[in-house]
């Protein structure tokens, strides 16, 4: 988010000061009604030490109280790798410099579509909650992502994000 927060707190949506981006919106469509005008990507930071990042999320938001990936809607004209490492920087701190890029997979249902950046820890990083867009963020591993109640976007293609990282190409 590259707005101001006046104030915020788990369980209350932040109150915004400053702009909003334009790609900050709802999109509805046959498929559902998701956030991001431009679309969404979020990052799943993988560390073959830790397993990987996930983020609680803050009960006011879309599927609240679950755990998914940082990440949030697309500013116009975004690559999403780069609004995947920008999103997860604003929630996460995850620094870009300490990842690389694997891979991508992308949702795309016509009028709206996510995109997972799968990134490989280069070098070690902590996490820090730094929105209030987060409850909680912990590194999970890999066997464990499945005993956490999970967005159910993310537990979709959890299985298959899954497979791509423990299998090395």
């Amino acid at each position: 988010m590259d707005h101001s927060l006046a104030s915020a707190s788990s369980s209350t949506p932040p109150v915004r000061t400053g702009p909003r981006d334009p790609g900050d919106a709802w999109v509805e469509g046959d498929r559902g009604r998701f956030w991001g005008r431009f679309g969404a990507a979020g990052v799943l930071a993988y560390d073959p030490a830790k397993g990987v990042l996930l983020q609680h999320r803050a009960v006011w938001s879309h599927n609240g109280g679950t755990w998914g990936l940082p990440g949030g809607a697309l500013h116009e004209g975004e690559d999403a790798v780069e609004g995947a490492l920008r999103e997860a920087w604003e929630e996460a701190a995850v620094p870009s410099g300490n990842v690389e890029v694997l891979f991508r997979s992308v949702l795309d249902l016509g009028y709206w579509s996510y995109t997972t950046v799968v990134v490989l820890v280069t070098e070690p990083f902590d996490p820090v909650i730094s929105d209030p867009e987060s409850i909680e963020l912990l590194w999970i591993p890999v066997a464990g992502v499945e005993s956490k109640e999970l967005h159910p976007g993310f537990a979709a293609a959890w299985p298959g994000l899954r497979e791509r990282i423990s299998t090395p190409a």
